[in-house]
């Protein structure tokens, strides 16, 4: 199934409220969404559309070609082409696509921007126009999408009822030089031939023959004949030389392109009323422009070598983009096509120019379109991931076991920083918690719903710190092949986790300075400076003040990060946690491996008790996922297994004192005697004391019967 919620936040971002159409479909062709400005061009309705496929929508698609379009988009990861959308009216419109290829959540689809790139309402208005002239009809044939669009006169010329009997196949039969007119349409479609000459349709009566003006002009696009353009007109009863006239004269004249004629000098022969709007000149002025006037910078050099290659290569066509000069010198961006022709001898550049300042404009648009859905693509798959770590994490005081009256106090701090955008700085050796206890803080705060994104200090490659943290635009270092989302910017309105900060360079320390004063920084790269509303929690093992003395971290730094200071104590010094502890990941792990174990032995939890765990939790959790491994049953004895109290680790930062070595000796003891003092099996004879004496030391120490029966062990 589609994950709905992925397709909300895309559309809560940018699908519904583009202006372009909108489609995603499935491997299948299935539509399985569409925005609404989709559904109104094809004018169909939501409901409709769900129930359509990509084959319902454009006429000219096959099973082979949708399978080789996937298979592109799905390498290339992008691709851009025309075709034609059939609307539920039956009207055809072309359009041009942009499709990318998306994966989420196992489900693979396809994402198109569709945008509208029909002439036909233009054309038609062209083909209303020739029925001005006398007996002149045009028609214009698609060769996409094998569509064609005729005047009401082109119809009455042939006697027929349907543009579709225009079609090369049918037509040619009604001209007695039918070879001729398969020729002429042959040529147009192959090398992009135009055609322009008189002949006779077919008709029983000889004596009154019907004779057809017939124009074909093909519009050539990256070599191929994309579309075929034409006029017939019936000059049965004209002279074909003025009939000529008037037809190339409104033709032109009603053409919407600017379009005008260039001697071997560049002098303007002749133009089209559009040329004269368009360019604000007059038409006595026409005749003393040439083309460096209307397009200054354009090289002589150049217009020469274009003539030249034109009058020997007739039937080829240049297309370039060059500025064109207004009147009053403004310049538009303009696309323009040159096409050679002779009359009475005399050698011409014909020149057709389009304005496209509109469509550079939309293509700006669309590409900072795709550029952004690209951008959003990524930050939603790398929130993605850590949204699914996120799941699989306990991150809330439920989650965290404990019993320890010390350990509460902690909490409680957690508990009253947390609703503040206060910074905290969590201090303890490793395996101690840290990190559930920056969970917790980030879940009790009003930044619960935005993302808490982790970095691990001590993990980072050196030369990567600054990438990883801060991003970089491409090309700003080698390997930078396209631009990166720092983790910082990634936690923008939310949390960012610095574990184990001792690790960070020094010279990165200003830059993370920076954006604790700041809430601004730069990528490598970037000229501009991003900006980002952050909480910083940071964690560390290490001693930041000797740092700070030994010049290893920024004393200004330090004092930033420790508004909060949260110190997580060792499990040593929460023995009483320990049972608790060892019964949660007994059943956690005994789930996992499918074991049976329910409870631990007494002799089991004495041994745990009597141990200092300088891994701390982590290493009481390792522990017992490999006592689940070795052993079996319903409870948990001691086994090899077990940690020795010779294998323990004295903290290296921390020494017992003198007496604190006694009493912990003294009710290593007591433990072993089941708390009996006097006696042959007593702990006064195992330590060499007479009864009266341990009594003695025993409360000098402070040591309590309740000690043990609360299995709370003072460190």
């Amino acid at each position: 199934m589609l994950d709905v919620s992925f397709l909300h936040t895309v559309s809560k971002w940018f699908v519904e409220a583009s202006p372009y159409d909108i489609v995603w479909a499935d491997e299948n062709a299935n539509i399985i969404y569409s925005n609404t400005s989709f559904c109104n061009t094809l004018m169909y309705s939501k409901e409709e559309m769900r129930k359509l496929s990509m084959y319902d929508v454009n006429p000219s698609l096959t099973e082979e070609k949708w399978r080789r379009h996937w298979q592109i988009v799905k390498q290339e990861r992008t691709n851009q082409f025309k075709t034609t959308h059939r609307k539920k009216n039956g009207e055809d419109q072309l359009v041009e696509v942009f499709s990318l290829f998306f994966s989420n959540n196992g489900k693979e689809l396809l994402f198109g921007i569709i945008r509208d790139i029909s002439e036909s309402i233009y054309y038609r208005r062209i083909l209303e126009k020739t029925e001005k002239a006398i007996s002149v009809g045009g028609w214009k044939w698609n060769l996409m999408d094998e569509t064609i669009i005729a005047s009401q006169t082109t119809l009455c010329i042939f006697d027929i009822d349907s543009p579709k009997e225009l079609l090369p196949a049918q037509i040619v039969s009604r001209f007695k030089e039918a070879d001729t007119m398969k020729r002429a349409f042959s040529n147009a479609i192959r090398h992009g031939a135009s055609y322009d000459s008189t002949l006779q349709l077919s008709s029983e009566d000889e004596e009154t023959p019907k004779w057809v003006r017939v124009i074909v002009t093909p519009e050539v696009s990256d070599g191929k004949t994309k579309k075929i353009y034409g006029t017939y007109q019936d000059v049965t009863d004209l002279k074909e030389k003025e009939q000529s006239l008037l037809l190339v004269s409104e033709t032109l004249d009603y053409a919407k392109d600017v379009i005008f004629w260039l001697d071997e000098e560049a002098k303007l022969v002749k133009a089209n009323k559009a040329f004269e709007s368009e360019s604000g000149y007059t038409t006595e002025e026409i005749k003393s422009l040439n083309l460096f006037k209307i397009a200054p910078g354009f090289p002589k050099a150049q217009f020469n070598k274009n003539f030249k290659f034109l009058k020997e290569n007739k039937k080829e066509t240049i297309t370039f983009e060059a500025l064109q000069r207004h009147k009053n010198g403004t310049y538009v961006t303009t696309e323009v096509k040159v096409n050679y022709v002779e009359f009475m001898g005399i050698p011409y550049a014909v020149c057709i120019v389009r304005d496209i300042t509109e469509r550079k404009r939309r293509e700006v648009e669309l590409r900072e379109a795709l550029n952004e859905i690209k951008n959003l693509k990524a930050q939603l798959e790398i929130e993605n991931e850590y949204l699914q770590e996120e799941i699989k994490l306990d991150h809330n005081f439920e989650q965290i076991i404990c019993q320890n009256e010390t350990y509460k106090t902690v909490l409680q701090q957690i508990e009253k920083v947390a609703p503040t955008e206060s910074t905290i700085l969590i201090t303890g050796e490793s395996g101690t918690g840290k990190e559930l206890l920056a969970r917790s803080a980030h879940q009790l705060s009003a930044r619960k719903d935005k993302p808490l994104i982790k970095v691990n200090c001590a993990t980072l490659p050196k030369d990567l710190f600054e990438s990883e943290l801060f991003g970089h635009k491409k090309g700003s270092f080698t390997g930078a092949i396209a631009d990166k989302i720092g983790k910082f910017e990634l936690a923008d309105k939310g949390t960012i986790f610095l574990d184990e900060i001792g690790e960070l360079p020094l010279e990165l320390q200003p830059k993370l300075l920076r954006v604790l004063q700041e809430g601004e920084f730069d990528r490598l790269g970037d000229n501009e400076t991003t900006k980002v509303n952050i909480r910083v929690i940071a964690a560390t093992n290490r001693d930041l003040e000797a740092m700070v003395k030994e010049g290893k971290f920024r004393e200004d730094l330090y004092y930033r990060l420790n508004v909060f200071p949260v110190h997580n104590i060792p499990l040593r010094e929460r023995k009483s946690d320990i049972p608790v502890l060892a019964q949660h990941f007994l059943e956690k792990y005994s789930a996992k491996s499918g074991k049976s174990f329910k409870r631990l032995s007494k002799k089991t939890l004495e041994g745990l008790s009597k141990y200092d765990f300088p891994g701390n939790i982590r290493e009481l959790e390792n522990i017992i996922e490999r006592a689940v491994i070795i052993e079996s049953g319903n409870t948990l004895f001691p086994g090899p297994w077990m940690p020795l109290k010779e294998t323990q680790t004295i903290s290296k930062d921390r020494f017992l004192t003198f007496e604190e070595q006694q009493k912990q000796h003294i009710l290593e003891v007591l433990f072993h005697t089941k708390w009996r003092v006097s006696g042959d099996r007593g702990a006064a004879r195992i330590l060499g004391m007479k009864d009266k004496t341990l009594f003695a030391k025993m409360g000098k120490l402070g040591i309590k019967k309740e000690d043990f029966l609360s299995r709370e062990k003072v460190s």
